[in-house]
């Protein structure tokens, strides 16, 4: 049997107060969405402000960055780079930039996903909800 790392409830809100605060310290209205390593959603903040679409793209996001184990980013410049045929792919719904995986030692924990500003600004985001963990790089 196979011991892995998944999110607490404490591991979902550390993840959304630290990108609250990045998202709010740059003035930047999102949804925050944290999921377990099935795509679940663990935890969702919509901030003041924020488009309404985006609290039904930030959780697609995270489904999306936990199912592929990557993140979304890679979806949408394959996309972009021609290879249209992957929107048909099921349950992916979230393939713009602003999904990241959750990785502790090599094994998907779950999933981050933020909409609301420009993709970079989303990532940018979510990587520092992730970084509230202290995993390293």
């Amino acid at each position: 049997m196979r011991n892995r790392p998944c999110l607490t409830r404490d591991d979902a809100q550390r993840i959304i107060a630290a990108a609250r605060a990045e998202a709010e310290a740059n003035g930047w209205p999102v949804t925050i969405a944290v999921a377990d390593d099935g795509g679940h959603l663990l935890a969702l903040e919509r901030l003041d402000g924020c488009p309404a679409a985006s609290a039904y793209i930030a959780p697609e996001k995270a489904r999306a960055a936990a199912l592929g184990r990557r993140e979304t980013r890679i979806y949408e410049e394959m996309i972009n780079a021609g290879r249209v045929s992957f929107l048909s792919v099921p349950v992916l719904q979230g393939m713009l930039e602003g999904g990241i995986p959750v990785l502790v030692d090599g094994q998907l924990a779950g999933s981050v996903g933020v909409s609301g500003v420009k993709a970079a600004e989303d990532g940018q985001i979510a990587c520092a909800g992730i970084a509230a963990l202290g995993l390293g790089a």
